[in-house]
C-alpha cells in the first residue's frame, strides 16, 4: 500500500475525500506515477499536484482515472465537482489582499484606482462560475439518482419506500450470515468496492448491515452514506487501528466482513 503524504489541513471535507478517492484507485491499479501518467495523457508532475492537494484534475484526467482503476466515471466526476466548486469557494475567499499603509504620490494613486474594479470583476467571474457549478452539480446529482432509484427498485421490489426532502431512499433488510469466516448481509458480496460521503446503493446498505452487526449503529439502513454513516465508519476504523478517512474500501470491507459482533 502507498506511503502517501498528509493532506494540507485547510482542504474542506469534500476536497479531501475526492483526493482520497483518487488515492486509493491508484493504490489499485498498482501502477507508479510515471505509468499512470503513460496511460491517462498526464505528466507525473500533474498527478503529484493532483493526488497531493495542491490542485484540482481536469475532469477529462478524473475519467482516466476512473477507466484505469476500474470505477463508476458518473460517481467519480460528481465527486469533483462537489469537490471543485468547494476548491472555488475556497479560492475567491483567499483572493483579497490588504491594502498597503505607506504613503503614496499622486500618480500611484490614480493608477491604483484600477485594482479595486479589477477585484469586483474577478469576484463577479468567480461567483458566476460557483452558480454554473452548483447548477450542474444539481443536474448530475438528480440524474444519479434517478437512476439508482431504477436499479434499488429492481433489486429490492419488496421493500417500503420512505420519502424525505432530497429523495426517496429504501429500507433494506438485514439478513446477516457467515460464510468461510466472513459475513454478508445478503445485499452485496463485494470486498473492495469504494463508498464514501453521498453515495447511494445496497453496496451502502450492505455495509450498514455489517456496522449494526458489529455494534456501531449507522442509523437507518437505507443505502444512503450519509453523516451518521460516515460517523460509524470512522468509528469501526478507529477501533480496528485502519486509516480514519470516512471511506469504505477494501481494509475496511475486510473490517466488517470479519468483525466478532459486539
Amino acid at each position: 500500500m502507498s506511503r502517501w503524504k498528509e493532506l494540507p489541513a485547510e482542504l474542506h471535507v469534500d476536497v479531501r475525500q475526492f483526493i482520497v478517492r483518487l488515492r486509493r484507485l491508484k493504490d489499485r491499479s498498482e501502477l507508479s506515477t510515471r505509468q499512470l501518467a503513460a496511460k491517462s495523457g498526464y505528466s507525473a508532475r500533474s498527478w503529484q499536484r493532483y493526488l497531493n492537494g495542491r490542485s484540482l484534475p481536469p475532469p477529462e484526467a478524473v475519467e482516466a482515472m476512473a477507466r484505469i482503476g476500474s470505477d463508476d466515471p458518473t460517481r467519480l466526476l460528481v465527486l469533483h465537482e462537489i469537490a471543485a466548486a468547494q476548491w472555488a469557494e475556497g479560492r475567491v475567499v483567499t483572493t483579497g489582499a490588504p491594502e498597503s499603509t505607506w504613503a503614496r504620490t499622486p500618480t500611484e494613486q490614480q493608477s491604483s484606482g484600477r485594482y479595486p474594479r479589477a477585484l469586483v470583476t474577478a469576484g463577479a467571474v468567480a461567483l458566476v462560475l460557483s452558480v454554473s457549478v452548483a447548477l450542474l452539480l444539481a443536474v448530475r446529482l438528480a440524474d444519479a439518482r434517478a437512476q439508482l432509484a431504477d436499479a434499488r427498485a429492481a433489486t429490492v421490489s419488496a421493500a417500503p419506500t420512505i420519502v424525505s426532502e432530497s429523495l426517496v431512499p429504501v429500507i433494506y433488510t438485514c439478513r446477516p450470515e457467515q460464510r468461510d469466516g466472513r459475513w454478508y448481509a445478503g445485499l452485496s458480496r463485494t470486498t473492495d468496492a469504494i463508498l464514501a460521503y453521498t453515495y447511494v446503493g445496497p453496496e451502502v446498505a450492505e455495509a450498514q448491515c455489517l456496522l449494526r452487526r458489529a455494534g456501531i449503529p449507522p442509523g437507518d439502513i437505507d443505502g444512503v452514506f450519509g453523516p451518521k454513516t460516515q460517523r460509524a465508519v470512522e468509528r469501526i476504523q478507529t477501533r480496528d487501528g485502519l486509516v480514519v478517512d470516512g471511506v469504505i474500501g477494501p481494509h475496511t470491507w475486510k473490517a466488517l466482513r470479519e468483525a466478532a459482533p459486539k
